[in-house]
């Protein structure tokens, strides 16, 4: 099986996060999956195979399966878009089904999907502190403004909103800790974030569950953040951006948009590049 490798989110052609894509005429054994996804070593590789309702399509990354992953999608989108034409494809996951509309021309693309409903909760002291232990951070360093949450649109994730860019570029964890954190919580992603303005969030996302120190760039955090925002009357019906990996060296930049529905789907958009 061939594996295509796309970085997705890019910002001015560079940057973004990179994703494997295999298509195959039927989806191999979940171990085989996880072997591969191991060997390209990416945050995550997607897999996807049709059926006369879409795309059966699964996600690994190097240690376990995840249940949905954003930037992965979107590196989906621009290969099938690459080699079925531009167009909507409508993707089927184990938790439910979601939507990838792309264009590429000229190996370089832009693709929008369509998440599963979301829905967050306020995380509890308990779970804050326990954050803020594993991060380093003391309680002065958040944002008062912007509760810690747990949130979810199609993956569950902690947000945590830090009171500066400093603060968020401090970002230091052990990955060992890390994963034992998550798992325990059942967490696929801690997402540390800096609101700048009402509508231009920076993020961090730790991805220690999936053996991964930090993701460039995590559309699946990006919707479950946009409809935790909505949902809780904390933003209006309309747009929204999330700069991410420029600490990392791989500046990203996912756009988000959404409408006044309360745990409805979000739309998250980023452009392409195929990784020669």
């Amino acid at each position: 099986m061939q594996i295509r490798r796309i970085s997705a989110f890019t910002e001015n052609g560079a940057g973004g996060n990179p994703a494997g894509v295999v298509l195959a005429d039927s989806l191999p054994p979940a171990s085989e999956m996880q072997r591969m996804a191991a060997e390209v070593g990416y945050s995550e590789t997607v897999f996807a195979a049709p059926t006369t309702e879409g795309w059966m399509t699964r996600y690994f990354s190097p240690e376990a399966e995840v249940p949905f992953c954003g930037h992965a999608t979107i590196a989906l989108g621009a290969v099938l878009a690459a080699e079925k034409g531009n167009s909507r494809y409508r993707l089927l996951l184990q938790t439910g089904e979601i939507e990838v509309e792309a264009s590429v021309q000229d190996g370089s693309g832009h693709a929008t999907l369509r998440s599963l409903p979301t829905h967050s909760r306020p995380a509890d002291d308990g779970l804050i502190s326990e954050a803020l232990q594993l991060f380093g951070y003391a309680p002065q360093d958040l944002d008062q403004s912007l509760p810690a949450m747990l949130m979810n649109a199609g993956a569950s994730h902690l947000f945590v909103a830090l009171s500066s860019r400093m603060h968020l570029s401090n970002m230091r964890y052990d990955l060992k800790s890390g994963r034992s954190f998550m798992q325990r919580h059942g967490l696929v992603t801690v997402m540390l974030a800096y609101r700048e303005t009402e509508r231009l969030f920076h993020a961090r996302n730790a991805f220690a569950s999936g053996g991964v120190l930090e993701d460039p760039a995590t559309g699946a955090a990006a919707a479950a953040l946009a409809g935790m925002l909505r949902d809780k009357k904390i933003l209006s019906p309309g747009d929204m951006t999330i700069l991410q990996g420029a600490d990392m060296g791989r500046p990203s930049r996912i756009f988000v948009h959404f409408d006044g529905v309360e745990g409805s789907p979000v739309f998250v958009s980023g452009n392409t590049a195929k990784i020669v």
